[in-house]
């Protein structure tokens, strides 16, 4: 992991596309900014973590039990 200090207004660019620039810093909050490219996904690491950890789960169980319970729900078929 890398550490670096900066102050409000200052940036760092990754992969030469990416700016994150630090915005406000109010006690222990920090709020950052970023500008990237459209093609670039962004998500939080708590969603993105999660989402992993239910495709994870979809494919050990195959998956397919649980899309097609959730499909019948949603479609008002769940009893064929």
């Amino acid at each position: 992991m890398l550490y670096i200090t900066r102050k409000i207004g200052e940036s760092v660019i990754i992969n030469n596309t990416i700016e994150m620039t630090v915005t406000e810093i109010k006690g222990k909050t920090v709020k950052i900014g970023f500008n990237f490219p459209k093609e670039a996904s962004i998500m939080r690491k708590e969603l993105h973590d999660k989402i992993m950890e239910q495709n994870l789960a979809a494919s050990r169980s195959g998956g397919n039990d649980d899309f097609m319970e959730a499909f019948g729900k949603l479609t008002g078929k769940d009893d064929e």
